[in-house]
């Protein structure tokens, strides 16, 4: 038998490689290829178009020069913004980050309309500067798209649109704030009458420099702003004070731009003009403002506003109101936060149900449920007003004030205490435009101080015509008079304004003793003299009505300017430092002059500046408040003070130191402001500039025989008293009498009481008097040299 044997198996051939071929299957150029399109290769790509867009780098881009050249030319300066957007977006494409270079349309959006409006800025200018091969003095620094934005009607249109929505794409909460603020500013700037003060200055400029009426016979060469004065005021100027007449560094304490005709009947008087441009009448000199301390340096607020905005926000949701802060304002002491009601809505739920009214299911298995809109209400003011404490809590302030409404914004008003305050100064509210349009009208203007939003506020006392003032202790009354004095002092001579000062304290008005703007020749600080100051006052109230009676004019403004007039008539100002002492000692005769002087006075420029610190009914009666139509309330104690002074609550939520409500007579609500400062110092500067050598020759004329007369007739009417009797009679019920028994019992004044009892004395009624008040009452048949009395008069 055949043996078998295997067949061996074939040997493998080896693979062919194949020419070309990469041991990896891949091709030379799908090598390449890859290389090419990796995102780090494009990364650098754009690297590399950044670095030969650079201008100056023509020898080693000699081939590109005309495409950049012709980039540069459009762009200018620019070309340095698109360098900067190249090389971000390799840098992000690098990283793997270039999703970001398409996620968000807004970088994209402001930043086209930031260069283009950076464009048009730049094509305004065209210095002798060169980028490369490229000459900016040909073109702009913004290149022919920045010169064509500003140098073509089309071009400032788009300029000036391409800004706007610059700004409202970058800043979106300013420019709402922008464009809901827009009306007042606008308002602002129109009442400046910018066009009319251009206009005028440029006539009376014409005028200087063309003049078309000869100089009249006897006149002199003087400044140009000293003849601007004279002639709007329709005054001359004496030729002895030619020398006195230097031109002014400061603008003149007046109306920049009065209106003609204002004073063209009143007679003309010698101007005198001293170095610092302050100009009077009748020899006086006004004082510089220099006497007055500059403006305080305001601290920096460490707590946000928007901060406290929003807290506003979150405390009203809290408590399930719908409400939103629009308008924010700071003052000095306090900042306002204007809220805006929103809207209480009531929805109510229903299930979905199909065709058959069975409930439609969700993915769940649940009910499926929608919610309509069934009514919609405005929050209601006194939903917010309820929640103060609540939010003077969330605030950490000690108190806030609620304004509701704001007069003249459909806003209410949420006041809360700054973290530091600002001092307001005399001079700050002097200096403003307030002020000096104030003050170029009227001798009696006043700066009171600064409102909640920082806005000056300044008063007419000729308007008002009365002032009550009223306020715990040291809450800033007596610095408020002192303020009211010292502005007057600024801008008033003694030839137009006169002072009567009653000062129970004795210390609050010492420091304007030697002022020359008394009527009398000392302030008045004992309350034997008060009635008969007063008494004196009335008067010279009548005595003025007598001239202006004879003379066919109806007040103090007219007489003034008539022709007719034997002289000038200053304006008075009484100035009641404590009501409550005048109260005290002689009720029914203060409170019956007072009244009628407020009542008559105001025609013969009369005007009464009272203040007190216990605001009463028994100090401040329904009398005399409804006299006095201005009040200024101060921090009080408790709401019935404030009610008592103001006809409402708010005084007793002040926060103190000059913090005030100011309620003005065309006003139906008080304005909230903080007050000015004056300090002794600058009181002090401003006596010593009245009481100086150089008004030493000027006559200053007192008013001390009135007073003299007030005091005759009321001994006179003493002497016949018809109360005599009954004050007899009434000794005779009692064993001991004094003055004060005889004030309540006959309700007369103090010095009458002190007159009786005095009388009584000289008859050998009473007793004299023994130091604790009262006096002893002599028996018919014990008091010596008794005369015979009727038996129904006897003591019993």
């Amino acid at each position: 038998m055949a043996a078998r044997t295997r067949a061996k198996p074939a040997a493998k051939r080896a693979p062919v490689r194949a020419v070309g071929k990469r041991r990896g299957g891949k091709s030379a150029w799908a090598t390449v290829h890859d290389l090419v399109i990796r995102r780090e290769s494009i990364g650098v790509l754009l690297w590399v178009v950044a670095l030969l867009a650079v201008p100056w780098l023509v020898p080693f881009t000699a081939g590109l020069a005309d495409a950049r050249n012709g980039f540069v030319e459009t762009f200018g300066l620019l070309i340095f913004a698109w360098i900067a957007l190249l090389a971000c977006a390799g840098w992000l494409v690098i990283r793997g980050e270039q999703a970001l270079l398409w996620s968000h349309w807004k970088p994209y959006a402001v930043g086209f309309a930031c260069g283009a409006f950076a464009a048009g800025l730049l094509g305004l200018f065209t210095p002798a500067w060169h980028l490369g091969d490229v000459g900016v003095s040909e073109h702009s620094l913004g290149g022919e798209l920045g010169y064509w934005l500003t140098h073509s009607v089309p071009g400032v249109l788009v300029w000036l649109a391409t800004g706007v929505a610059a700004f409202v794409l970058a800043w979106p909460q300013g420019a709402a704030a922008v464009a809901q603020n827009a009306p007042e500013y606008l308002r602002a700037a129109w009442s400046w009458h910018i066009p009319t003060r251009i206009a005028r200055t440029a006539r009376g400029a014409f005028d200087l420099i063309f003049p078309t009426k000869p100089a009249p016979r006897g006149s002199v060469q003087v400044p140009i702003d000293s003849m601007m004065w004279a002639r709007t005021s329709g005054v001359t100027v004496d030729a002895d004070e030619e020398d006195d007449l230097e031109p002014a560094p400061e603008p003149v304490q007046a109306e920049m731009f009065p209106e003609e005709g204002d004073d063209d009947d009143e007679p003309s008087e010698a101007v005198t003009v001293d170095a610092s441009g302050r100009r009077s009448r009748g020899g006086w000199q006004l004082p510089s403002m220099d006497l007055l301390a500059d403006t305080a340096p305001v601290e920096a607020t460490t707590i946000d506003k928007d901060q406290r905005a929003a807290l506003i926000e979150e405390t009203l949701a809290s408590f399930g109101v719908d409400a939103r802060v629009v308008q924010i304002n700071e003052g000095p002491t306090v900042t306002q936060f204007g809220i805006e009601p929103g809207w209480e809505i009531k929805t109510k739920t229903f299930v979905e149900k199909d065709a058959e009214g069975k409930p439609v299911l969700d993915k769940n298995g649940q009910p499926r449920t929608r919610t309509e809109e069934v009514s919609r209400t405005r929050v209601r003011v006194q939903q917010i007003t309820t929640l103060a404490n609540d939010l003077a809590l969330a605030l950490a302030a000690p108190s806030i004030r609620i304004e509701a409404p704001v007069p003249g914004k459909p806003v209410l008003g949420i006041e809360v205490p700054n973290a530091t305050k600002s001092l307001v100064t005399l001079r700050s509210v002097v200096e403003s435009t307030q002020f000096q349009r104030a003050a170029g009208k009227t001798k009696l203007a006043i700066a009171l101080g600064q409102s909640v939003s920082g806005e000056p506020i300044v008063a007419d006392l000729a308007k008002m015509p009365h002032l009550l003032i009223a306020g715990a202790t040291g809450s800033g009354k007596s610095v408020c008079m002192n303020a009211i004095i010292s502005c007057v002092l600024m801008h008033a001579s003694p030839g137009d304004v006169r002072f009567v000062m009653i000062d129970p304290k004795r210390v609050e008005l010492s420091a304007f003793g030697p002022i020359p703007h008394l009527a009398f020749s000392n302030i008045v600080v004992d309350m034997d003299k008060v009635v008969g100051t007063l008494q004196a006052v009335i008067h010279e109230m009548e005595s003025r009505y007598r001239k202006f009676a004879s003379i066919a004019v109806r007040n103090i403004d007219g007489y003034n300017r008539s022709p007719r007039a034997a002289d000038r008539l200053p304006y008075w100002i009484v100035i009641i430092d404590e009501l409550a002492d005048l109260m005290m000692a002689a009720p029914f005769e203060v409170e019956r002059q007072i009244c009628r002087l407020a009542q008559l006075a105001r025609a013969t420029g009369i005007h009464l500046v009272v203040a007190t610190q216990r605001p009463s009914v028994d100090v401040i009666t329904g009398l005399i408040k409804a006299n006095f139509p201005t009040r200024i309330a101060f921090a009080v104690s408790s709401q019935v003070d404030s009610r008592t002074i103001l006809d409402m609550a708010g005084a007793e939520k002040l926060l103190g130191r000059g913090d005030m409500l100011y309620m003005a007579p065309d006003a139906a609500k008080p304005k909230r402001l903080q007050g000015v400062f004056v300090s002794d110092d600058e009181i002090e500067r401003l006596v010593d500039f009245w009481t100086s050598e150089r008004f030493a020759g000027i006559e200053r004329p007192t008013f001390d025989h009135l007073y003299d007369e007030a005091k005759a007739e009321l001994e006179q009417e003493g002497a016949t008293d018809d109360m005599f009797e009954r004050a007899k009679e009434l000794a005779y019920e009692h064993n001991r009498i004094s003055t004060s028994l005889l004030q309540r019992r006959l309700r007369i004044g103090y010095p009458r009481a002190a007159r009786l009892m005095d009388m009584l004395e000289d008859e050998g009624i009473v007793g004299p008097a023994e130091g604790g008040g009262s006096r002893e009452v002599y028996a018919p048949e014990s008091r010596p040299a008794y005369e015979a009395e009727p038996e129904e008069l006897r003591f019993p």
